[in-house]
């Protein structure tokens, strides 16, 4: 009978898989286990590994997701996925040491606790392998960040090695936000009831081979996936980064338009004294399509980090159809404007009454017609 699921969350990780499910088959002697691959559509055919493994041993299965990315949303899917009791996330970049498993297991299946984690600043733990003395500093920051917004109390719960039985898991998966890529952060900090959490500690060592998912972005979706746990259910996350980025964006626009000014009427920029209409106009319009192109580019490598678009042609068509869906909102944007100067508002007011009304639309097309499904 099938006793644990260990879900692996992978991208580019072509070369660890083999190894991998060598230590997981040394390490877990005994126990009924099967490895769940995770991947996001690695480039390097790191599904196609995984199936041949899977050829010759079934305890091997893939989910391969096309058009979708994170490491929470990766784990959440591949714990829903098995019918194991028990279930297991860690890293298959063989950071994570298999040995632990068995220990693990047996703290969660005799029931006295309700999840274990490997913890890299517990006591007889060791990062001196992994060689990185700035991310210890930083997991050691945020990890009093964590503690603090969630009053979840441990030693490391940015920890992405942890067990729970799947019907704990289940019961609040609808509830998990799988933002950002702390998966065990959002399940402390969503189930109702405390959980007894068991800690062992991990000698953190650094991967061999492979990509790891958390590209320069591990800073903000951090902070993204505690400001979901906080206010995500008052105000939905991605309308806020989108509105963030935007917000952004005024200053941008205002910014371009007071360059613009300067060069095309040739005079320096003094609120209530602009250049006339047709000029404010032209400068305007020019100056909407520079901020657009930058909240191009913030949205799609923060707001939309889930779905980036990568490389020249996929970006440059993402942009067309950014302008192309965003084009009511920016003649909602400079129209409404240039009809309040008109009627005699002052121009910043304008300008920011204009870029509200295009916001909304913006958000709504650009959200399914550039990073969603048709």
């Amino acid at each position: 009978m099938l006793q644990l699921a260990v879900i692996l969350p992978t991208y580019r990780e072509r070369a660890n898989i083999a190894p991998m499910v060598a230590r997981l088959d040394a390490a877990l002697q005994g126990v009924a286990w099967e490895a769940i691959f995770v991947d996001d559509n690695s480039p390097d055919g790191t599904a196609d590994e995984a199936r041949r493994i899977s050829q010759t041993d079934p305890r091997v299965r893939v989910i391969e997701r096309i058009g979708r990315r994170g490491l929470a949303s990766a784990a959440i899917e591949g714990m829903c996925a098995t019918a194991a009791p028990i279930v297991a996330v860690m890293d298959a970049d063989q950071q994570h040491d298999p040995v632990l498993l068995p220990q693990m297991l047996g703290a969660v299946q005799d029931g006295e606790y309700d999840i274990a984690y490997a913890s890299r600043f517990a006591e007889g733990a060791s990062t001196e392998e992994w060689g990185r003395p700035d991310r210890v500093k930083a997991s050691g920051l945020a990890n009093r960040i964590a503690n603090k917004v969630t009053g979840v109390e441990l030693s490391d719960p940015m920890s992405g090695y942890f067990m729970l039985r799947a019907e704990t898991l289940r019961a609040d998966a609808h509830r998990l936000s799988g933002v950002g890529f702390k998966i065990l952060l959002d399940i402390l900090a969503t189930v109702d009831k405390p959980l007894k959490v068991k800690e062992f500690p991990l000698n953190f060592v650094a991967r061999t081979e492979g990509e790891s998912k958390l590209d320069q972005t591990v800073v903000f979706e951090f902070l993204v996936g505690l400001y979901d746990k906080w206010l995500g259910r008052i105000i939905p996350t991605r309308f806020a980064l989108f509105g963030t980025v935007g917000a952004m964006g005024v200053a941008v626009q205002l910014g371009a338009l007071w360059v613009l000014l300067k060069i095309v009427a040739g005079e320096r920029f003094v609120y209530g004294n602009w250049s006339e209409s047709a000029t404010f106009n032209t400068a305007n319009t020019l100056a909407a399509i520079i901020a657009m192109t930058f909240n191009f580019v913030l949205n799609n490598e923060l707001t939309y980090s889930d779905k980036r678009l990568r490389g020249f042609g996929p970006l440059l068509r993402g942009w067309a159809q950014f302008a192309l869906t965003c084009s009511l909102g920016l003649l909602t944007n400079v129209g409404s404007a240039a009809v309040l100067k008109t009627i005699g508002f002052h121009d910043v007011v304008a300008v920011i009454v204009g870029i509200v009304l295009g916001s909304v639309w913006n958000f709504a097309l650009s959200s399914r017609f550039v990073w969603g499904k048709y």
